[in-house]
């Protein structure tokens, strides 16, 4: 399985983004729950879930500079 594309997290709405973000969050906290009981098969999905998780933070960080910025720039 090949880690996700930060264009397709680049194509989600906003209200997409916000659920698709907690919904990563609930995976990384079944998956540490998976690890502590020790019934986690496959690790590697720590890193897909981690990589995903700072894709989709990393976008909603650009969209919010982007819209500080268009609301801080004094009208001419």
């Amino acid at each position: 399985m090949a880690l996700p594309k930060i264009s397709e997290a680049r194509d989600l709405s906003d209200e997409q983004l916000a659920e698709e973000i907690v919904a990563v969050k609930k995976r990384l906290f079944q998956l540490r729950l998976q690890k502590a009981t020790r019934q986690l098969e496959k690790p590697h999905q720590f890193r897909h879930a981690r990589h995903r998780l700072a894709q989709l933070l990393t976008v909603e960080g650009e969209r919010k500079r982007a819209a500080n910025k268009e609301n801080s720039a004094p009208d001419v």
